[in-house]
């Protein structure tokens, strides 16, 4: 399983210089230039000590891109120049004063936000740290081997959201053949991490324990119900989860139920696109709000083609001009890949689509049907 480790444990340094927009170079000519090009301008004009006062409001900026450092000089250069264009060409004694005195304070008030920026920052990496941390020691490594099927897949945090989400995957090798899946839960944090679990664990033991798949699709329904009634409990939001469960015996058909997730697709010679063309059901936590049982689909999935699950966070990637990644468009490509290729090229083609910037969680599991007579094992 390909999967982010999130941020470095030797936190502090790393987030403060990762924190700046600007090297230092670069802003030593910056402000060098700025002021430079003011002065100028004010001498020629014969207006500095009125130009001059912009400056001011450099080390408030810098605050908000800068490391704390780079604040303070920046601080100290305009308090600097402030008093160095007063005392060269004076105004009235109580201008002098007020400009040099709110220079000083305006700088050292950038200089307090600007660190506490970065602090919060450093609270943040860590916590989705820890987070993230968690979620990869529930999760399963993958790949991962039953008597049907061989899974790969990936799951990775998005670096812009200060929290990891709640996207968790599941194979389960039963009596009743193999079990898969995968669930994205509403929010992001702790909270969601816990509706996650809930749903993980309950799957794990229905998957094992009963022979019909909508059965352990009510449990994850119960299992998220209950989940809901102990955070309303501790006043905290009841939340729902879409969520894809797959089950393929030995036969060579397979059987879904959608409960409000992203498309199922299959990867073959003969066939690349969806599998599932009823309407989705409602996700779970929110069955009771509709008079439709959730229907189970029936698929053919022969062996040797692949099926490719995943979240939103695929479905949903945009680049910076707003245009979503073209999954459907991409799969013909890849209907003879092996699944860790079509994870691999699926992973590579996300970052450049967004130029790097994953905006969700991504989970995704990519299943080969193994031909009869594969010797596997889920261990």
């Amino acid at each position: 399983m390909r999967i982010s480790d999130g941020p470095p444990e030797n936190g502090g340094k790393r987030s403060e210089t990762a924190s700046s927009a600007l090297s230092s170079t670069v802003l030593l000519y910056w402000l060098l230039g700025l002021t430079v090009l003011l002065l100028v301008s004010g001498y020629l004009s014969d207006r500095e000590s009125r130009l001059v006062p912009f400056l001011i409001v450099l080390p408030a900026f810098v605050a908000g891109v800068g490391t704390v450092r780079q604040t303070f000089l920046t601080a100290g250069w305009v308090v600097l120049v402030v008093t160095g264009s007063v005392l060269y060409h004076p105004l009235q004694p109580a201008v002098n004063l007020s400009l040099i005195a709110f220079s000083v304070v305006l700088g050292g008030l950038s200089v307090a936000g600007g660190r506490w920026r970065i602090r919060k920052n450093e609270e943040i990496a860590r916590l989705r740290s820890a987070s993230a941390a968690l979620q990869r020691q529930i999760l399963r490594p993958l790949p991962l081997l039953t008597d049907q099927l061989l899974v790969d897949g990936l799951y990775e945090p998005a670096e812009e959201d200060s929290m990891v989400g709640g996207d968790v995957y599941e194979v389960v090798a039963s009596p009743y053949g193999s079990r898969v899946l995968i669930a994205d839960v509403q929010g992001k944090g702790l909270p969601a991490i816990g509706t996650a679990f809930a749903v993980l664990g309950a799957f794990r033991e229905a998957a094992f324990r009963e022979p019909a798949l909508p059965t352990v699709v009510n449990a994850l329904e119960n299992a998220v119900l209950r989940h809901n009634a102990f955070a309303k409990q501790a006043g905290e939001p009841e939340r729902f989860v879409t969520a894809l469960v797959l089950s393929v015996d030995s036969g060579y058909q397979a059987q879904a139920v959608n409960c409000g997730h992203v498309p199922l697709y299959i990867l073959s010679g003969e066939r690349t696109g969806p599998v599932l063309f009823r309407d989705p059901g409602a996700p779970l936590g929110l069955g009771s709000l509709t008079s439709q049982p959730r229907a189970v689909e029936w698929f053919d999935f022969p062996p040797g083609s692949t099926l490719l699950l995943c979240t939103d966070g695929v479905t949903e990637a945009r680049d910076p001009s707003g245009v979503f990644y073209p999954l459907e468009d991409r799969l013909a490509r890849w209907h003879d890949a092996s699944p860790d290729q079509v994870v691999s090229t699926l992973h590579t083609e996300l970052l450049r689509h967004t130029r790097g910037n994953l905006r969700d969680d991504v989970a995704v599991l990519a299943i080969r049907r193994n031909s009869p007579g594969t010797t596997t094992t889920t261990h």
